[in-house]
Parts: structure tokens; sequence; C-alpha cells
């Protein structure tokens, strides 16, 4: 069965993602990176107040990535996004595909990763977040199993950071070696044969496109 998510069609004007997902797109890219600046900020620091602030920022932070991740990708499976245009090699559009969806895998299961382990560690029934905001620990979370979903999840963040890397790297070279259409699809990014783009997100424009 063909995936939908890798087919490419001849595209004139370049079908672009929507204003709702290019929203959601760059929302969540500040969100993650303050988040990885969060997390590395504080790993190695002493017990104290200092600590406490900006490990209730994370919780915080990761709560509002959670949230954002669901939201986004249910507007994805609603709204399809824009195929690709047929200059991208099949071997870029299937590395693409799977790597929006391990983005999706991976901001889903670090925050909750993060959930079960501060549920494991802590010593209330609640959880402090921003704002004097408290939410309630899973209950029955082991310090064990709390220890080991903290290891999942500092290892899905450095996972996390080497696909940033990887989509970053992907989306210049489109932008600027390749000179390739693909880069178009997500503004600020232009098309580089300078014709107009519009809107392709959605069973509707994908139908239609070509």
């Amino acid at each position: 069965m063909a995936d939908y998510a890798t087919e490419a069609r001849e595209q004139h004007p370049l079908r672009r993602y929507s204003n709702i997902a290019v929203a959601f797109h760059w929302v969540t890219v500040a969100l993650v990176l303050f988040q990885i600046w969060l997390g590395l900020s504080f790993a190695d620091m002493a017990q104290g107040p200092e600590r406490g602030e900006l490990f209730a920022w994370h919780k915080t932070i990761g709560s509002i990535i959670l949230l954002t991740v669901l939201a986004r990708l249910t507007y994805r499976l609603q709204n399809p996004p824009p195929p690709y245009p047929p200059e991208l090699p099949q071997w870029e559009r299937i590395a693409g595909t799977w790597n929006h969806r391990l983005f999706y895998l991976l901001l889903i299961v670090m925050p909750i990763g993060g959930y079960l382990a501060v549920s494991g560690q802590s010593k209330g029934s609640t959880t402090e977040l921003l704002g004097g905001l408290r939410i309630p620990v899973l209950p029955g979370i082991s310090k064990q199993m709390g220890e080991f979903a903290g290891g999942v999840h500092e290892l899905a963040a450095f996972l996390l950071i080497g696909l940033i890397a990887l989509h970053v790297a992907a989306a210049l070279k489109h932008q600027f070696v390749d000179r390739n259409r693909a880069s178009g699809r997500m503004p600020p990014f232009k098309d580089p044969v300078d014709e107009p783009v519009v809107i392709g997100q959605g069973q509707e424009a994908r139908s239609k496109a070509g």
C-alpha cells in the first residue's frame, strides 16, 4: 500500500503548508529550542532555589509542548500535508517523512517520560509548575520506574537534538545548495523558481495538485 505522505506531484504553482500548520511548526520550534536550553541548563546544577525554578519552567514548557503537539497532530491527520514536488528524490521524501514522524513520536514520548520520572521522585501527590499551578503526579510509580523513565527521557532528548540537526541541514541544503522546490513548502523558505505558491494543506488541495 502506497504511503500518501511520500507521494510527489507536478505542481504549478507549488503547494505549501497552511498558515495554521506553519504557525504550529514555528511555535513548536521555539518551544523545543527553549526546552533544550532549559534541560541543559539545570541538568548539572546543585539542588537549590535556582535549580528548582528552572525545573518548574522545564515541567511547564514540557506540558505546553505535549498539548501543542497533540493539537498539531490532530490538525495534520485531518488536513494532509501538501505533496512533494517530483524534483525531490524518493529517498529524500521517505527520509523527510519519517523524520517528521519521529519528531511527533519523541515530542509525545518525552513529556510522558518526564511526567513518569517526576511522579517516581515526588514525595507528595502533586508537582508544581509555573505560577504556583500544581498538577497531580501519577500514583503507583516506583522510584526505580521513575529513574528508568528519566533515562529514556534523557536519551530521547539527545535523539531529538540529532533529528533537529538533520532536519535543519536538509532544509538548508534544499534551499541553498540543491535549490529544490520542496523547500518552498514551509515559509519563510521560498520556491527557488520564484513562482507564486498557494496553500496546499488538506485533502481537497491534494487531490487538485498537479
